[in-house]
């Protein structure tokens, strides 16, 4: 991570934040994405045990995957809640609530008793926890890139704000990690009787070191500005009502944005070892070395996509990222095809050029609103979206290859969201290096207004 000077200025800030405090924000921001994808990791890395497990019989793979789309299910209602608390209470005091609710969640899956133990009650118990994690991850994401992008120095909030996106993959690999070399040391058969419970275990102990880093921050500069000058808001249906009607313009901007975002995120990220497994027939093995593989590499390149956007703008690495995409996902399905190696060089390419997607969310999304309703815009535009489109996507595809029996389908769907998020990025404001203090759109002319009046 590059080095800044302590009391380097944050956000518009005229408050200077020690080094260490901008470390610790990145450190909250970045666990709190790492556990939530650690779950999703791991649920989607034990498919086949926890269709054994919870949904035996010929559907039984579609099961399991309802059940992590079911998960999305209460995401929009948490958005809904949590984004414009935290308007209201503050982003720490909110995030601190949603990360243990996502641990708990996890952890007790791994506790339940199984189909064979109790039942129908095991399905319906595992997708009522699903749904718990869902409701908690609605308020997550949207105030995690809140925070970062808050504490961020406006000319390094894309480097800064790309360690979000680089917990998010941290928090995947590291499921795969543990799947795998948990399997690789007790074998397949005790993976399917008992071993399964242990990754879903490990999510606890990661919340709580997240909630413990979460509760010894202070709140953003740009939110105790808000507090302190009496501007932030004063009930939580106000900022909710606000996003509706005074600032829809961009979050359709950015529910478009999303939907790119989200089908190539669950399509690459969570389908991707049941696609390999179930439609071209690679071994376990091979999918869970290709995804360490392709993680690891975008892991390395999120952070310099972040710092990338700090030179050129937020709006050229999406467009590059968008058409990139559209143009390589056919082609490198095709690829994947051919065999591991080759698997592993078309996920790899296809990953590079969605991390310039990745690694500029934070410094993108939260500036699309001004600060006093900046949780609630995001949490409800964004999680609609991937409610909507992106915890779909592994039963769309899943259901639409078997239909079709046209195994390119994964790459179809990716290309039509990036027509969506081609056209929303026309609306979108470039906000590279502009503060995101205050109540105008970062931006905006009215912003611009603004600061000469102040000035």
């Amino acid at each position: 991570m590059a080095s800044f000077p302590a009391g380097q200025k944050t956000a518009g800030n005229e408050e200077e934040t020690p080094q260490s405090s901008l470390r610790r924000a990145v450190a909250a921001s970045a666990i709190g994405n790492a556990t939530e994808w650690f779950d999703y990791g791991v649920y989607a890395y034990l498919t086949t045990e926890i269709t054994t497990n919870f949904f035996p019989g010929e559907f039984g793979t579609l099961g399991t995957l309802l059940g992590l789309a079911v998960s999305f299910v209460l995401r929009p209602l948490g958005g809904i809640v949590w984004g414009p608390l935290g308007d209201r209470i503050g982003r720490q005091k909110v995030l601190a609530m949603t990360i243990i609710l996502m641990g708990l969640a996890t952890f007790l899956i791994g506790v339940l008793p199984t189909f064979e133990s109790v039942g129908v009650y095991a399905p319906m118990l595992l997708i009522a926890l699903r749904v718990v994690q869902g409701f908690s991850t609605g308020g997550e994401y949207g105030g995690a890139a809140t925070f970062m992008a808050e504490y961020a120095p406006d000319r390094q909030r894309g480097f800064w704000g790309s360690f979000l996106e680089f917990g998010t993959w941290a928090g995947i690999t590291l499921a795969v990690v543990a799947v795998y070399g948990l399997e690789a040391l007790i074998g397949e058969t005790a993976m399917e009787a008992w071993g399964w419970r242990v990754p879903f275990m490990l999510a606890l102990p990661l919340a709580l070191i997240g909630f413990y880093i979460r509760t010894k921050l202070e709140d953003t500069p740009v939110f105790r500005d808000l507090a302190q000058t009496g501007k932030s808001e004063a009930a939580a249906t106000s900022a909710l009502k606000q996003v509706l009607t005074q600032y829809w313009k961009p979050s359709l901007a950015l529910f478009g944005l999303a939907i790119a975002l989200n089908v190539t995120n669950y399509t690459l990220m969570t389908y991707m070892p049941t696609y390999l497994q179930s439609t071209i027939g690679m071994d376990s093995a091979s999918t869970n070395t290709l995804a360490i593989v392709g993680q690891v590499v975008a892991m390395v390149f999120i952070p310099l996509a972040g710092s990338l956007s700090d030179r050129i703008g937020r709006k050229p690495c999406w467009w590059i990222s968008l058409v990139g995409v559209f143009v390589l996902a056919i082609p490198m399905y095709l690829l994947m095809a051919q065999g591991l190696v080759w698997a592993i060089v078309g996920f790899t390419v296809l990953g590079l050029i969605y991390v310039l997607q990745l690694g500029t969310i934070s410094a993108t999304f939260p500036a699309m609103f001004p600060a006093h309703v900046r949780y609630a815009g995001m949490a409800v535009a964004y999680n609609l979206a991937a409610s909507g489109f992106g915890g779909t996507a592994p039963l769309i595809n899943e259901s639409l290859i078997q239909v079709t029996g046209d195994p390119l389908v994964p790459a179809y769907y990716m290309m039509g969201s990036c027509l969506i998020g081609m056209i929303a990025l026309r609306f979108v404001i470039e906000t590279k290096g502009v503060s995101i203090k205050g109540r105008e759109i970062p931006g905006s002319a009215e912003q611009r207004a603004a600061s000469a009046a102040r000035s």
